[in-house]
C-alpha cells in the first residue's frame, strides 16, 4: 500500500507583474512543510512529482531543503498534467462580471469573480469558448494521477500541483453521483478553500485509491497560512 501526498503550491506572487513566483511567504510555507514531511516520509521509498509551473518547482525545491534531503536523490517527475486550469483565460471570458473593474484592488471583489467565473466554466453555463474545457482539465487530472501511482509502486509519493487540480481530484474520489452539476459545485467548494501548500492525502490499495484527508495545513500553526 503507498501514499500519494497532493501538495497546493506554497504562495505565489498575487497582484505582481508574474504571478507564478513564490512570494516570501510561498518560500517558507514550502519548508515548513518539509521540516513536517521529514519524519513521515522515508527519502529512500519516495516519487517526487510536481506539475511544469516554476510555482510547483520552488515549492518543491523549499521542501526539499526544508526536509533536508540531497537535490537529486530522490526521484523526481515532472508531468504537465498537474498544471493549474488557465485561471486567468478563464475570468477574461466573463471580464462583464460585476466585480471584475474592482478586482485588481479588492480582494473580496476578485473572489467573488472568481468563484463565479470558475462556476460557469465547470457546469457549463458559460457561452465562451474556452481553450480548455472544464471536462478536459479533469480527463488531463486524472491522467497524471494515474500515472504516479503507476510509476510509485507502493511507495509513497509527494506531488506539487494547484489547488484546483487537488479540488479535481478529491472531488473525483468522493461518492457524488453521477449528475455532473453536483460534482461541479463540489469542485468549486473544495478549489475556494485549499491553502497554501496544504496536503491532501490519498491511499493507495486493493480498492483502489481512496481519499483519506483533505487539506491538512498543521504545519503552518503559528505560521503563515494564505489562501492566495
Amino acid at each position: 500500500m503507498g501514499r500519494v501526498l497532493l501538495v497546493r503550491h506554497g504562495q505565489a506572487s498575487w497582484g505582481s507583474d508574474d504571478y507564478d513566483v513564490l512570494s516570501p511567504t510561498g518560500w517558507e510555507q514550502s519548508r515548513l512543510l518539509g521540516r513536517a514531511l521529514a519524519s513521515r516520509l522515508d527519502p529512500e521509498r519516495l516519487l517526487l512529482a510536481r506539475g511544469g509551473l516554476r510555482r510547483h518547482r520552488e515549492t518543491l525545491d523549499g521542501v526539499v531543503d526544508g526536509a533536508g534531503w540531497s537535490p537529486g536523490a530522490v526521484e523526481v517527475h515532472v508531468d504537465a498534467g498537474w498544471d493549474e486550469f488557465d485561471h486567468l483565460g478563464v475570468l477574461a471570458h466573463h471580464g462583464d462580471d460585476p466585480d471584475a473593474a474592482a478586482a485588481g484592488e479588492d480582494r473580496a471583489a476578485f473572489q467573488a469573480w472568481f468563484e463565479r467565473s470558475t462556476m460557469a466554466w465547470a457546469t457549463g453555463t458559460g457561452t465562451a469558448d474556452y481553450a480548455e474545457t472544464y471536462a478536459a482539465f479533469l480527463a488531463r487530472t486524472e491522467a497524471a494521477l494515474r500515472a504516479v501511482v503507476g510509476r510509485a509502486e507502493g511507495r509513497d509519493a509527494v506531488v506539487v500541483t494547484s489547488g484546483g487540480v487537488v479540488a479535481a481530484c478529491a472531488s473525483a474520489l468522493l461518492d457524488l453521483g453521477e449528475d455532473a452539476g453536483v460534482r461541479a459545485r463540489a469542485w468549486n467548494r473544495l478549489n475556494t478553500v485549499v491553502v497554501n501548500s496544504a496536503v491532501t492525502t490519498l491511499v493507495v490499495g486493493r480498492r483502489g485509491t481512496t481519499l483519506v484527508s483533505f487539506n491538512e495545513h498543521v504545519h503552518l500553526e503559528g505560521g503563515p497560512l494564505t489562501y492566495r
